[in-house]
């Protein structure tokens, strides 16, 4: 009896570190563990710091998009980036009647491809210092490396900031960013 006790607690700790390992490899994102068995939906919904992605998600029409096998790589703008667009913008893109310009922007936050910073760091370096990055939606980012930073400029010359890197999904990966990257007109 005293066997099998000490047996049980054993197991049991075992599967709390095995657990623990698992999700220790991603960072915190928003205050909320990020689970590598979760797909990019399941997890960003915890993040207090997307809530508005997810809601332009959903109001994009994109979450069983995002909720697939993928794989995609997402840049993940966090509330404060999207703050920062001009007063007006966010409530105008969230309205029905935009959601195709709003799906638009959001799709070029999007890779079809699983791409961990450093795959793209490599990327960068192959190409002389700048790689284009194409999206989804049809956009094509500047990536380079500044100061051991991953950087992404978009079309309208803006540059966002790789703030945590390599948050593995069940179908792909998330990069926080601290700028929403915007289409060319």
């Amino acid at each position: 009896m005293f066997t099998s006790a000490i047996r049980l607690v054993a197991t049991a700790s075992v599967l709390a570190a095995s657990a623990f390992v698992a999700h220790a490899e991603n960072p915190m994102v928003g205050g909320a563990p990020m689970y590598a068995e979760k797909n990019i939906v399941e997890n960003a919904v915890n993040s207090k710091d997307h809530t508005t992605l997810v809601a332009a998600v959903k109001a994009a029409g994109l979450v069983k998009t995002l909720e697939g096998k993928g794989p995609f790589t997402v840049f993940a703008p966090t509330n404060a980036a999207f703050d920062a667009l001009p007063a007006g913008t966010v409530d105008t893109l969230l309205k029905p009647e935009n959601k195709d310009k709003l799906a638009k922007v959001l799709t070029c936050h999007v890779v079809a491809a699983d791409a961990m910073s450093a795959a793209i760091t490599e990327m960068i370096k192959k190409d002389g210092g700048e790689h284009d990055v194409k999206t989804v939606g049809g956009c094509v980012l500047k990536a380079r490396e500044d100061g051991g930073k991953l950087m992404l400029t978009d079309e309208t010359g803006g540059t966002a900031t790789v703030t945590i890197a390599d948050v593995k999904q069940s179908n792909g990966v998330i990069h926080v960013i601290d700028k929403v990257l915007l289409p060319k007109g």
